[in-house]
């Protein structure tokens, strides 16, 4: 008698997850900081270009690189560390507006403060292009991390974790 892959692996049924889990945190991360350092580029390379005058338009594209670069990675870990203190004090489902505005709101600071610090390091002198660029991409991200946030929160909790195991059952 042949059995179903839900009967031999009960974690597979869908159970009501009130939680997110490590992961889908990392994966959102990812996510995030793929498009966060696509914007960062984009705006950097813009505000680089038009405030510093000696610079060309290639070095505008390596400075922005660079600090693009540097954020992928160290904003990775602590927007993963954001995400695990707000899903720690989550009440509910989570899904109400309200909280995705707070949570937005909360990661625009550190995150731009974050940008001022890199970009000064890169651009080696804390000024206005390095104001101008954390400051053009709060409002830009602020309105991304929002859209990105509520997306995530369209794919139910624990359906990362029921695709990652099904993935490892077939092999």
């Amino acid at each position: 008698m042949e059995r179903s892959l839900p009967f031999l692996c009960p974690l597979l049924t869908m159970p009501q997850f009130r939680r997110e889990s490590p992961l889908r945190s990392l994966l959102k991360g990812i996510s995030w900081r793929i498009v966060a350092t696509i914007d960062t580029i984009v705006v950097a390379v813009f505000v680089i270009w038009v405030l510093e005058a000696e610079f060309s338009f290639d070095t505008a594209i390596g400075d922005a690189l660079k600090i693009g670069a540097s954020e992928f990675f160290v904003k990775l870990a602590v927007y993963f560390a954001h995400e695990r203190v707000w899903e720690r004090f989550r009440k509910g489902d989570g899904l109400d507006k309200s909280r995705t505005l707070k949570k937005s709101i909360s990661w625009r600071i550190v995150a731009t403060s974050m940008t001022f610090i890199i970009a000064g390091v890169v651009l080696e002198k804390f000024d206005h292009v390095a104001l101008a660029i954390a400051g053009v991409e709060f409002f830009t991200k602020f309105i991304l991390y929002y859209i990105h946030e509520r997306i995530w929160l369209k794919l139910p909790l624990g359906k990362i974790r029921q695709w990652l195991l099904r993935a490892l059952m077939k092999d």
